[in-house]
């Protein structure tokens, strides 16, 4: 074969490769940018677009911190000891809170069917594990928060993580929506639902006898209600309006994250004790109770 005519193969062949590589690059895409990462998702597989959007209680981890369980599983019906501990961003255990409401953290038990609810006040050790006691009556998934500010943020935080009770699970209806409840002898009565995109306030009520009762500060208020949705527990405290002053009444910032149903659990102490009345509540987005 002449030089020539080899030249012109060769070049024709140089051609052919690199008009395949151009196709082929065009196909693939090689300059665009890689797929974005998916949006997050939840445990219960709620599609989430970031974290920052998220309701409180559903993370086990919020911008580098970490609620780290120590206890990994409850054993129904036996006291026992439950230890965890809040992770930095640095992979260390938090050892400096902020106190809130009397308190540097305040842990919350409930089952996942919103039964056998408990509000505890751990204590902290020097390398920063926190421990209480704890006693959960029945088998099950239960779900536990810890609400707590580090002092090296201004804002708080409530992290959650699952923990079993091994046993047959059998889980109970929630009560049916209602305005007042008894409890130890006490009627507790609310005004006002939780609502969703609008501003919202509740009232509740004490009386015993038949006669209203003038609450005493717990923990720095006259009263404190945790709100947990109905499905994932996304969890909300609501906090008592401005100037609340002693006596029968506390009202409560009751706007929710969202619609749906509603376990509402308000503490409040009279003669010394501190009672716990329970109730379910639904809302919808924006539709305020007349």
């Amino acid at each position: 074969m002449k030089t020539s005519v080899r030249l012109t193969a060769y070049a024709m062949g140089l051609i052919v490769v690199f008009g395949v590589a151009l196709s082929a690059g065009r196909f693939l895409g090689p300059d665009e940018k890689p797929a974005a990462a998916p949006a997050h998702t939840d445990e219960h597989g709620s599609h989430q677009v970031s974290s920052a959007q998220l309701p409180a209680g559903l993370q086990i981890t919020q911008d580098g911190y970490t609620l780290s369980p120590v206890t990994t599983r409850f054993t129904p019906g036996a006291a026992q000891t439950f230890a965890f501990r809040i992770l930095g961003p640095d992979g260390k255990a938090v050892t400096q809170y902020s106190a809130d409401h009397g308190t540097e953290l305040h842990l919350i038990v409930v089952r996942r069917d919103l039964t056998g609810y408990q509000h505890l006040h751990p204590t902290r050790a020097a390398d920063g594990t926190w421990s209480a006691p704890v006693t959960v009556r029945d088998p099950g998934q239960y779900r536990v928060f810890a609400d707590f500010t580090p002092l090296a943020r201004a804002e708080g935080f409530v992290l959650g993580v699952d923990v079993p009770a091994a046993g047959d699970y059998q889980p109970r209806e929630l009560p049916a929506p209602g305005w007042q409840t008894e409890v130890d002898g006490y009627t507790v009565t609310r005004a006002g639902e939780p609502q969703a995109g609008t501003t919202s306030w509740m009232t509740v009520s004490v009386s015993k006898g038949g006669q209203p009762v003038t609450l005493e500060p717990y923990l720095g208020s006259f009263g404190h209600l945790v709100a947990l949705r109905q499905g994932d527990l996304a969890y909300l405290h609501m906090h008592p309006q401005d100037g609340t002053v002693a006596g029968p009444d506390i009202t409560v910032d009751a706007a929710v994250p969202s619609g749906g149903v509603y376990r509402l659990f308000l503490e409040f102490q009279h003669g010394g004790k501190v009672h716990l009345a329970e109730f379910t509540a639904v809302t919808g987005a924006g539709h305020a109770h007349n």
